[in-house]
This record gives C-alpha cells, structure tokens and sequence, in this order.
C-alpha cells in the first residue's frame, strides 16, 4: 500500500522518472506474489504424485488435490488482460525443481503413514519423473488454451 501512496505522491508531483521506478516495483511485488502462489500450488501437487509413486495407488481425495492444485496454478499463472502466462516453461521447471524437496519432506509425512524418513521414501521414487509428470500435468492445460 506504501508503494500505491509514493506512486501517487510522485504522480501528482510530475516526478515521473521516480512513479516508473515505484511502478516497477510493484511490477515485481505482483509477480513475486504470484510466484509464491504457484510455488506453494506445486508443492501440494508434488507431494501426491511423491505419495502415489511411493504407495502405487491413488483416492479421490489425492486425485482431487492433484486437479485443484493444477486448476489452481493455471488460474494464477493466466494473464487474463494481455493473454499468455506469467511463467514460462523453464521457469516452472525451474519452480517444480525448487518445491520438490520440501514437498518430499511433507510426503514423508503423510505417505505409508509417516513410516519412512525424507531419505527413505526418496530411494523409492524417481524425482525426475514426478518432476516430468508434474510440468506435464501443468503444460496440457496451457497447451489445450492456445
């Protein structure tokens, strides 16, 4: 809110070079929000495709968060004005890359009941392919827009 009032102030002042530097700023506050929401979205999303790998099973309650988490990371990353994605490809593999491990330390918890450590359940799965089914899950929505 700070920044809307320094913009306003600079505006009103005819201080223009100073509003396009409080605009960028917020520019980047907005983006990073966003970031944030995807990110936490991913993590969610990571740690049921990390469960049904461990457990070779799935329950509709996993199967909805995995679509709510997709949905919701669709919505977030949409740019309804101008078209397109905030993020790009590279920079949600880069995101997914990023939230697997504490998605992993929180399927610990959950997967086989809290049975196995962080280290365990990692030898049981395939990072890079639940990472790859992750950014797919999230690239056939994109792809299905365009």
């Amino acid at each position: 809110m700070e920044e809307l009032l320094k913009l306003r102030t600079a505006i009103e002042q005819q201080r223009y070079n100073d509003a396009l530097i409080y605009l960028g700023e917020m520019e980047e506050m907005s983006r990073e929000d966003k970031i944030h929401k995807i990110r936490s979205y991913v993590i969610i999303l990571l740690i049921h495709l990390i469960k049904q790998q461990t457990e070779q099973r799935t329950t509709r309650s996993w199967d909805c968060s995995i679509a709510n988490s997709i949905d919701e990371i669709q919505y977030v990353n949409k740019r309804r004005k101008s078209g397109g994605y905030y993020l790009t490809k590279d920079e949600l593999v880069e995101i997914i890359a990023q939230a697997y491990s504490p998605a992993l330390r929180k399927a610990a918890l959950e997967a086989f009941e809290g049975q196995y450590t962080t280290k365990q359940l990692e030898e049981k799965i395939n990072s890079n392919t639940i990472q790859a089914e992750a950014l797919n899950h999230i690239l056939e929505i994109m792809q299905q827009e365009l």
